[in-house]
């Protein structure tokens, strides 16, 4: 999956390998299918014969989430077996999705609290956080934010068995979603701290930017609460 290689990727061939339905199965592809949050990612397929074909649905086709079906109009994924595509990303939108994922990240750091949902916009995005008492200062929430955003701390991935994480189980910070299994490995993403101790670290499948500082500068736009022990903080781009 290329998205996963390479982030910053907006440009890649592929080969039809088959359809289930309407999804066309690629053996690489640019595009993220939704999941854990963050939505699919949008762009269009140029088919050899110069069609050119919108994305606008990705999904994950099986638990694993090994094989992706990328949505197009009816009866046209299964002439690409085969055949050789182009694929193009819609780059601005990816990229603040990439924005404000990691922010979130560095979200879960301010407010170390185990987290029961989230979601991801392309201008926005929320987690929500088991509290037991409200008591949340929004302006400092936004300060310390925006302060780990301008260490400009790098972020990286790497892959870890799934023995190595269910002896870490500290690492998942999600109380809803956990991490697919089945493959043998999970995937990690770390932010950099100032030490050896990362500042943030947890099984992720999202993407993300290279260095905190590329997200630019966020508002905590609003904290609701959402039940006894539940609050959810939205944050947006300022």
């Amino acid at each position: 999956m290329i998205f996963r290689d390479d982030a910053y990727a907006r440009e890649a061939e592929a080969t039809g390998l088959g359809a289930a339905g309407d999804f066309l199965i690629l053996d690489a592809t640019l595009f993220y299918a939704a999941s854990g949050g963050q939505p699919a990612d949008h762009g269009r397929i140029t088919c050899s014969s110069g069609e050119v074909l919108p994305i606008t649905e990705v999904r994950f086709l099986d638990p694993a989430k090994t094989r992706i079906g990328h949505m197009l109009p009816p009866g046209v994924a299964a002439g690409l077996a085969g055949q050789k595509v182009r694929l193009m990303l819609d780059w601005e939108r990816r990229h603040r999705l990439m924005r404000v994922h990691t922010a979130l990240h560095l979200l879960s750091v301010v407010l170390p609290y185990p987290v029961t949902g989230g979601a991801v916009n392309a201008d926005d995005g929320r987690l929500d956080f088991d509290i037991p008492e409200a008591g949340l200062d929004r302006e400092a929430i936004e300060a310390e934010l925006n302060r780990l955003i301008a260490t400009d701390a790098a972020v990286t991935d790497r892959l870890i068995t799934e023995a190595e994480l269910d002896a870490n189980p500290g690492l998942v910070k999600t109380m809803s979603v956990q991490p697919p299994r089945g493959t043998g490995t999970v995937r990690l993403v770390e932010i950099a701290g100032s030490g050896e101790k990362p500042l943030d670290l947890q099984p992720c499948g999202g993407t993300h930017v290279k260095k905190t500082g590329e997200i630019g500068h966020m508002t905590v736009t609003a904290i609701e609460k959402k039940g006894k022990l539940n609050r959810r903080v939205r944050i947006a781009f300022a």
